[in-house]
């Protein structure tokens, strides 16, 4: 039995380092807009899930989150930092899963620069709610699948595989490592 991989007549896989792994994880995770914020990652379990939508995302690639204290995602994390991000960009690409650590503080002037006065809903202080801390997440590796030259030319090779009865796609997958 052969692998899809090794009927595709084309390379699908890039991974990526440094400031272009950067540069996909922006770009997927913008796309996307919200992520799953997964905590409590151990084997036999089930991990803790909730979605997110991260603030901010630094040319250096990190994600910034404004989190209450007394919230099950920081109760998790004061106990292990370390937490995976899966993004969905659409239903058939731009899929981003990160894994890496976070860090929390509250740091009055990063607060102040990812406030957004809806997040009144859930901060009813406002920008000074003593519950408000920044979760800084910082990816360490990570995967993506994505199209190599987006929606229109993946659905046309799927469509011209399909009748010649081949494998074409125009999907890319790799690691990222920023």
């Amino acid at each position: 039995m052969n692998s899809i991989n090794k009927n595709q007549p084309e390379d699908n896989l890039k991974n990526l380092s440094g400031e272009q792994a950067r540069k996909k994880i922006k770009e997927l995770a913008e796309k996307a807009s919200s992520c799953f914020f997964c905590t409590d990652i151990k084997t036999g379990s089930p991990v803790s899930v909730r979605p997110m939508a991260p603030e901010k995302i630094d040319e250096e690639g990190n994600f910034w989150f404004l989190s209450a204290d007394d919230s099950h995602k920081n109760i998790d994390v004061q106990k292990d930092p370390y937490v995976q991000l899966l993004f969905q960009g659409s239903s058939h690409s731009d899929f981003l899963s990160l894994y890496g650590k976070v860090d929390v503080s509250r740091n009055q002037e990063k607060i102040d620069e990812l406030w957004d006065p809806m997040m009144k809903t859930w901060f009813t202080e406002g920008k000074e709610d003593p519950r408000i801390t920044v979760l800084k997440f910082s990816p360490v590796e990570g995967y993506y699948w994505d199209t190599k030259h987006g929606m229109a030319v993946a659905l046309l090779k799927r469509v011209y595989g399909a009748i010649k009865g081949e494998t074409f796609d125009d999907s890319v997958e790799g690691e990222v490592k920023p």
